[in-house]
């Protein structure tokens, strides 16, 4: 979850299926959302979907640990060969590794490269940029030879690891960006004279700006992002931005003498009013002379440089104080004049764009009504969608002739590398099959896409996994999962874990209620200063279409989240008590006290009014207040290192559930910031967690289990 933004997802409803709601919702119109095309291309329902007539058991638990991915394929100049990374679980020290392999353009002679990930062809195709642990800690850049030696040299020594590298386009250089570190103004005072051989503690951490620590990393207080080269043979990296300021997403001008960056080299840059602020600049890289190239209040950043260098692409829009919206394409020329929106009124998330060789355009992915597909925006007609289906498809890179590579990933696919041309991204050759030897013989859940109606005009999309050998005869106990964010979005694609939990006879339901991303600006905006809460009736009348159908057991029906999904998890399980059980997973249930625990500040712009001035709507939107409604079996999930959303929050809700007697487990997972799934081990806990609370509380029978391990 961004920082950037706030959290997951919640929800205010009545319906005459459950008990009153103790919230009343906004009243909210919207235009029903266009459906996108679902006829999937013949030449892709030859290639990703899996016949389970060869299919001869079910998914079980420790067949997460064999399943391997594909990601980030790179085609090189000549269309010849593809780099691409592998990954795959460390079982004996529960971790996840990855390695670069390569193989022709056609999929053969596929073998295994070096250790890493990254990789990156050198403009002239006889190099490789890599990413690796080494000397002296961490992740440091390597280069590898493509000729018959195939040496590789350890680029950079970093105390700080590199990130985001780039090739100059000479192939001379290597653009990347590091954080220096630095100390408090405030940092440091004079002791006593200590007596020899005295052992006394360390200095403190001496804390001075707004944003101080991050989940995943820890306490940041000290140190900025900026930007650096570093000889492609290797050498001593020079450093070509200086200040208090973080500098990110570069990109070399194509004569080479610049670089792109987005920043915001103002005074406080660092404040909360300033979240959404940034600008793009450029860096000689000769002089080290910096020049800012847009100028105005909200985020400009991502910029792209045209092949011939006279346009830059950029993404940006004007400051607002919705808690969402998205972003709009624009080039301007290479001085920072003459800046025009191209997209037009195009309003969906814009991925990482590339230029067309020709610079008439730039391709670029787009996650939208529950899919991704590839699209493109021409200089003067705006953007269009190029692929449809119901897959995830995901463009990496393209050849000097226009040969394209990229992943596809379906209900029942992993995801794969493919290969097509630019001219006709609709007809793809499939390149690998990585899971094959893992998921050939399983036979999976049937996912069936859903749209269904909610309250104020909202239409809202959804996905049921169910369980193999599916009997609509039977009634199944039903769990419904909601996603963190809020501004996110659930897909189509291949999930093991509702899978796998499909497996052990449950039917799965996840949907994308208002405040997820992919369906326009307003149905995301729709949460704005109502968060949890708006959503409710989203989440509950999918529980309802699901009861209709027939075939889900009314009196086991379940729901968990994460994140956002934990929040509006301990929202329900205070507005309503139509589930048997609940688990709110790394859950906010106090936005007050979150604001001094969380490492995310930006919290106060979702409301209205700081709570020292109104805490009206902080505690209207804070589960810890509904808690006396609660009668729910509720556990809670959490990472002991969480920060994003502190273990503070989850034993707010533990001890008062505790006091009130409401049965509740608290589960305190080792070795994890925000989430439960860093380690392998620990997703595999999670699944065990949440069946055997749900079955401790449920009236099903017997169910079925697969599980394997994971003690």
């Amino acid at each position: 979850m961004s920082s950037k933004h706030y959290i997951m997802s919640c929800f205010p409803y009545n319906s005459s299926s459950t008990q009153s709601v103790r919230r009343t919702s906004m009243t909210r119109t919207r235009p029903t959302p266009l459906l996108p095309s679902r006829i999937l291309p013949a030449v892709f329902a030859a290639l990703i979907v899996t016949s389970p007539a060869t299919a001869q058991q079910r998914l079980s638990l420790d067949q997460y640990m064999d399943i391997e991915s594909v990601s980030n394929p790179q085609i090189s100049p000549d269309g010849a060969r593809i780099v691409y990374t592998k990954g795959w679980i460390d079982k004996r020290n529960d971790r996840r590794e990855s390695a670069l392999w390569m193989m022709n353009a056609d999929g053969s002679r596929t073998r295994h490269l070096v250790d890493g990930g990254g990789g990156r062809w050198s403009p002239d195709g006889t190099r490789i940029l890599y990413t690796a642990s080494g000397d002296p800690g961490g992740s440091q850049l390597y280069v590898r030879w493509m000729d018959a030696e195939g040496l590789s040299t350890q680029i950079t020594r970093l105390e700080n690891g590199p990130s985001n590298p780039r090739w100059s386009p000479d192939g001379e250089w290597i653009a990347f960006t590091s954080r220096v570190s630095d100390r408090a103004d405030f940092a440091g005072v004079d002791l006593p004279d200590r007596p020899d051989g005295a052992q006394w503690e360390r200095e403190p951490k001496v804390v001075e700006r707004p944003a101080y620590k991050r989940d995943g990393i820890g306490y940041v207080d000290t140190g900025w992002t900026h930007v650096f080269v570093v000889p492609a043979d290797g050498g001593t990296p020079r450093q070509l931005t200086d200040g208090d300021w973080n500098h990110s997403s570069i990109q070399w001008s194509p004569d080479g003498t610049e670089i792109y960056f987005t920043s915001f080299r103002h005074e406080d840059a660092d404040r909360p009013e300033h979240w959404q602020e940034s600008e793009i600049y450029a860096v000689s890289v000769g002089s080290g002379e910096i020049r800012q190239l847009t100028s105005r209040r909200g985020p400009d950043g991502s910029p792209v440089p045209s092949p011939d260098g006279a346009l830059i692409a950029y993404t940006g829009i004007d400051a607002h104080d919705d808690t969402y919206r998205n972003v709009r394409i624009h080039v301007m020329n290479r001085d920072g004049s003459g800046s025009r929106v191209i997209s037009g009124d195009y309003d969906r998330q814009v991925g990482p764009m590339t230029w067309a060789p020709d610079g008439g355009g730039l391709y670029f992915n787009v996650s939208r009504d529950g899919y991704r597909q590839l699209h493109f925006v021409s200089l003067e007609r705006g953007v269009s969608m190029l692929t449809s289906g119901e897959h995830l498809f995901a463009m990496s890179s393209f050849s000097d002739d226009g040969v394209a590579v990229g992943t596809i990933s379906s209900a029942h696919e992993p995801g794969d590398i493919y290969r097509f041309n630019l001219t006709h991204p609709e007809a793809v050759t499939r390149l690998t099959d990585v899971n094959s030897d893992v998921l050939g013989h399983v036979t999976l859940g049937e996912v069936e896409e859903v749209w269904y109606e909610s309250t104020d005009d909202f239409r809202i999309q959804g996905w049921i996994v169910k369980p193999p050998d599916f009997d609509p005869s039977r009634e199944y106990p039903m769990m419904l999962v909601i996603h963190g964010g809020p501004h996110a979005m659930y897909n189509g694609g291949f999930n093991f874990a509702f899978q796998e939990h499909a497996a052990n006879e449950y039917v799965v339901l996840y949907t994308n209620p208002r405040g997820s991303t992919g369906y326009g600006t307003e149905f995301a905006n729709a949460i704005n200063h109502d968060y949890p809460g708006a959503d409710f009736p989203d989440l509950m009348n999918g529980v309802d279409e699901m009861l209709e159908r027939g075939y889900v057991d009314e009196e086991n029906v379940f729901v968990y989240g994460c994140s956002g999904g934990g929040i509006l998890t301990s929202y329900i399980v205070g507005n309503t008590d139509r589930f048997r059980a609940a688990s709110a997973n790394c859950p906010i249930v106090n936005w007050i006290s979150a604001m001094g625990t969380s490492d995310a500040i930006s919290y106060f712009r979702t409301f209205e009014k700081p709570f020292w001035e109104d805490p009206a709507e902080w505690i209207d939107r804070s589960s810890i207040f509904y808690v006396g409604n609660v009668t729910t079996p509720t556990m809670f999930l959490t990472g002991e290192m969480d920060i994003r959303t502190p273990m503070p929050q989850t034993e707010e809700m533990y001890q008062a559930l505790q006091y009130l007697g409401v049965p509740t487990v608290m589960v305190r997972f080792q070795g994890e910031w925000h989430g439960t799934s860093r380690r392998p081990s620990n997703f595999l806990r999670t699944q065990l967690y949440l069946r055997k609370w749900f079955e401790k509380w449920g009236s099903h029978k017997d169910p079925m289990t697969t599980d394997q391990g994971g003690r």
